[in-house]
């Protein structure tokens, strides 16, 4: 019988547990697979947090001149605050719940934006009664309602570049037009309210390194019209729009960098931002899930989308998970493509594949997680895991059709990216302050046990 991880505390959410030795993420997650199946079988998320500290190397190797400010609203779980805390990032906040979140990790208000775009009163107030003056504007409506509540802010123009791609073209779009810019920022220079730059939107589904080439053109042409109206405008943000890819880090550097050194130079004393998200968080969480019901239903050739042949004497599946997109997977209602999980359990390299749709547990219709995908069959008591399930995660609670709690999040992290992480001086007193750290050693066996479980 496999032991209970020794140390491990019953709130996994203030500790994180140092993986020594060989022990590896699957070992963590093959544990509390075991753990759950003899109990309630209940979800979970893994997060290593060495994951958004190797990132964060990342980005200061490829984005010297830029200070990351992390978009809260991606992933607001208690441990990946700490992590950016002790890191010295800025923080983007949407909201109240997000404000005080960010605030009791003793983050200073000046490292601090107010990004919601449309905010409510009371939210504006508890701003200024905490002295966070930055805040994100892109219309008349919010310069009045920010000019009565927090006439102290200091005020990004939200702009939307003129430059979209056909999939911007098809959505929602937030920010002001060039057009509308001079009129937003005589208003505010008539209400007495301070512009002190712009911030630029950019989806997060960006994929046209172009569209910050012209975002920080029109950035250029909004900061000369506010200093024209009488505005000392320092503060460029780039927005957000990052992948987890370095690659694509390297690409948006090499589009980027140029155009600042072109319209901000350093000589202006310009600061320049962005608000990267899932780059950081994506790949850090993994989040295992427990097969609850199981279907057999009628093949549909249309449905599936894929050209690979399928007899139709095989049989599709429907599997219903205890977590679904009123749960863990709500990103997947705004048309986020969540990537097919692997099956948690040993199958022989040959064993045949079947098409398959994962559900979450509502039996709403559009609690459809995974349309297709080509998974072994699993039945009622299986587990399947789901990589890069870091962003857009975990947050709010969000309205659900069941009673269950979020998932719990076990936090890991190596024993080399901890002394990495002091040995780039970022001492043991500043990082996960408010956590406990726990160290241990998962013997191989247990691993064995864990994969071997009974359903």
């Amino acid at each position: 019988m496999v032991e209970k991880m020794k140390g491990i505390p019953d709130d996994p959410q203030y500790s994180v547990v140092l993986l020594e030795g060989s022990t590896a993420l699957c070992d963590v997650i093959n544990n509390h697979i075991y753990e759950q199946t003899l109990a309630e079988k209940n979800a979970f998320f893994v997060a290593d947090l060495g994951v958004i500290i190797r990132q964060h190397v990342r980005w200061r190797t490829h984005m010297t001149q830029i200070r990351p400010y992390y978009a809260v609203r991606c992933n607001s779980s208690p441990g990946v605050i700490e992590v950016f805390a002790a890191l010295g990032t800025g923080f983007i906040c949407t909201n109240k719940f997000e404000l005080e979140l960010v605030q009791s990790c003793g983050i200073p208000s000046e490292d601090i934006i107010y990004s919601g775009v449309c905010k409510q009163v009371s939210h504006i107030k508890h701003a200024a009664k905490n002295g966070i003056d930055f805040l994100v504007c892109d219309n008349e409506a919010e310069l009045r309602k920010i000019a009565r509540c927090h006439p102290s802010a200091k005020l990004l123009l939200q702009v939307s570049t003129e430059a979209f791609s056909l999939e911007e073209e098809m959505s929602m779009t937030f920010g002001c037009t060039l057009k509308d810019c001079r009129h937003l920022l005589e208003s505010a220079k008539e209400l007495g309210v301070q512009v002190v730059g712009v911030r630029c939107h950019i989806s997060s589904s960006c994929e046209d390194v172009q569209l910050y080439v012209h975002a920080i053109s029109d950035a250029r042409s909004v900061f000369d019209m506010g200093v024209e109206v009488g505005f000392n405008m320092n503060i460029l943000n780039i927005g957000g729009g990052f992948s987890s890819s370095e690659s694509r880090l390297e690409q948006i550097n090499g589009a980027v960098m140029s155009m600042v050194d072109l319209y901000f130079p350093s000589s202006a004393g310009i600061s320049v931002i962005a608000e990267p998200g899932s780059y950081f968080v994506s790949s850090a969480f993994t989040l295992a899930v427990n097969i609850i019901a199981k279907q057999m239903v009628a093949r549909d050739h249309q449905s599936h989308g894929c050209d690979e042949p399928l007899s139709d004497d095989e049989p599709d599946f429907q599997y219903y998970m205890n977590e679904g997109v009123y749960g863990s997977f709500a990103s997947k209602l705004t048309e986020t493509l969540i990537a097919a999980p692997s099956v948690h359990k040993n199958t022989a390299v040959d064993v045949p594949v079947f098409s398959s749709s994962l559900w979450g547990p509502s039996g709403d219709d559009l609690d459809l997680v995974v349309e297709h995908c080509l998974l072994p069959e699993v039945n009622v008591g299986d587990w399947l895991v789901f990589s890069h399930a870091g962003a857009y995660i975990l947050g709010q609670p969000v309205s659900s059709s069941t009673d269950a709690s979020p998932p719990p999040v076990y936090y890991i992290i190596s024993s080399r990216d901890w002394f990495e992480m002091q040995d780039a001086g970022v001492p043991h007193e500043a990082l996960l302050k408010n956590f406990s750290l726990v160290p241990y050693h998962f013997s191989s066996c247990q691993t064995k046990a864990a994969l071997s479980v009974p359903a």
